[in-house]
C-alpha cells in the first residue's frame, strides 16, 4: 500500500508526522530517504508531537548520537544513521531493543541499514520539489503499516488536495 502526498511547507510536513504520531504504535519501525535538508527531521518532530512528547523536548537529529530517546505516551527512539558505513556498524548498539522494543522507531537515512529493517516496516521517502513543496510518499506491506497509510490516503490526502 502506498499514498503520494506533496507538502507545501513545513507546517504541512509537522501536520502529517503529527498525524502519524497519534495512529502509531508499540514495534512499529519507520524508515524514512530523502535528501540532506528534505524535512526528515522536521517529519519526525511531528511524530514526536503526535506521540505526546512534549514541547519542551528540542527533536533534533541525532546525527553524532546516533539516537534519540523521547518519552511519550509510549517511548519515541529516533535514529540518524548517516554516519554509519553500514548495519553491522548498529551490532554495538543493540539496534534490536530499539526495532522490537515498545516503542516506535524512526530511521533517518534508513537506505544505509535497509538489510536489517523489517520488510513491513512503514517506508517514507521524501523528495525536494522546491524551496517549500516536497513530495512525500508513504509505504507499508504491513498490518499496521497498511492501516496508517490507508488513513493517511483518505484523511490528510483529501485535506491537501
Amino acid at each position: 500500500m502506498k499514498v503520494d502526498l506533496i507538502s507545501k511547507n513545513a507546517d504541512d510536513t509537522m501536520h502529517l508526522g503529527a498525524f502519524m504520531g497519534e495512529h502509531l504504535g508499540p514495534g512499529d519501525i519507520i524508515g524514512m530517504t530523502g535528501d540532506l535538508g528534505s524535512g526528515k527531521t522536521c517529519l519526525t518532530r511531528g511524530i514526536a508531537r503526535g506521540m505526546g512528547v512534549s514541547d519542551t523536548y528540542g527533536i533534533t537529529s541525532p546525527t553524532f548520537t546516533l539516537i534519540n530517546e523521547y518519552p511519550g505516551r509510549i517511548p519515541l527512539y529516533h535514529l540518524d544513521v548517516y554516519r554509519l558505513s553500514g548495519s553491522e556498524d548498529l551490532e554495538d548498539l543493540g539496534y534490536e531493543e530499539y526495532f522490537f522494543g515498545r516503542g516506535v522507531t524512526v530511521i533517518e537515512w534508513a537506505e544505509k541499514i535497509d538489510d536489517v529493517i523489517p520488510s513491513d516496516a512503514i517506508f517514507i521517502d521524501i523528495t525536494f520539489l522546491d524551496e517549500t513543496r516536497r513530495a512525500i510518499s508513504v509505504s507499508s506491506t504491513g498490518q499496521s503499516g497498511i492501516h496508517l497509510v490507508t488513513k493517511i490516503g483518505e484523511e490528510v490526502f483529501n485535506e491537501w488536495h
